[in-house]
């Protein structure tokens, strides 16, 4: 059975433009994100990418960085995960 995820274009504009401004950050360390969907419900689903990929850091990073700074910019946004 498929999993249907409703996403939202304004709030998923405005996710995007927060991600741009931590993007660099990561990148300068050799890693990226990559937004894969926002729920309409306000869940963000992210990818990690290069060195972000099975650093022992990353859910720290997820956690203290990037959902604690989406949440702060975007009150809609509920949760952050990363698949």
């Amino acid at each position: 059975m498929t999993k249907h995820v409703t996403t939202d274009k304004a709030l998923t504009d405005r996710v995007a433009r927060v991600l741009e401004m931590i993007r660099p950050a990561l990148q300068q360390d050799g890693g990226d994100i990559k937004l894969l969907n926002v729920s309409t419900c306000g869940q963000v689903q992210l990818q990690f990418l290069g060195a972000c990929i099975g650093c022992p850091s990353n859910s720290m990073t997820l956690t203290m960085g990037i959902e604690r700074n989406l949440k702060q910019q975007i009150p809609e946004v509920t949760s952050v995960v990363c698949s």
